[in-house]
């Protein structure tokens, strides 16, 4: 994935993305998978619409499981969107960008 999106690794995930003033949309994701790079863009997209609003971070589960066992991320590409340390909401596969800009809309308010 190319953009501006932070990369997490299990041992900066709870600063990076627990311990956020603002809320983070974290994709978990994995190189060889074709439905991740298909989000890749519309992710890229929002993260350009949403800056300074909300984090953007991408979590590869092939080099970090820890993490990806903690949420139950059983199917990729799955999108946890986290507001004040808690998971609160959660999208698997591709959608259409207006279906990731109402969940990220929801947690801004």
């Amino acid at each position: 994935m190319a953009g501006n999106l932070f990369d997490l690794t299990d041992d900066n995930f709870d600063v990076e993305v627990l311990k956020s003033d603002i809320p983070v949309l974290v994709d978990f994701w994995a190189e060889w998978c074709g439905p991740c790079k298909q989000l890749a863009p519309i992710i890229e997209e929002l993260e350009k619409e949403y800056a300074g609003r909300i984090k953007f971070c991408k979590l590869n589960i092939d080099l970090f499981q820890i993490n990806p066992a903690r949420y139950n991320i059983t199917a990729i590409p799955t999108i946890i969107v986290f507001k004040n340390g808690n998971a609160a909401q959660k999208m698997v596969g591709v959608k259409a960008k207006k279906e990731y800009k109402s969940v990220i809309d929801n947690q801004l308010k």
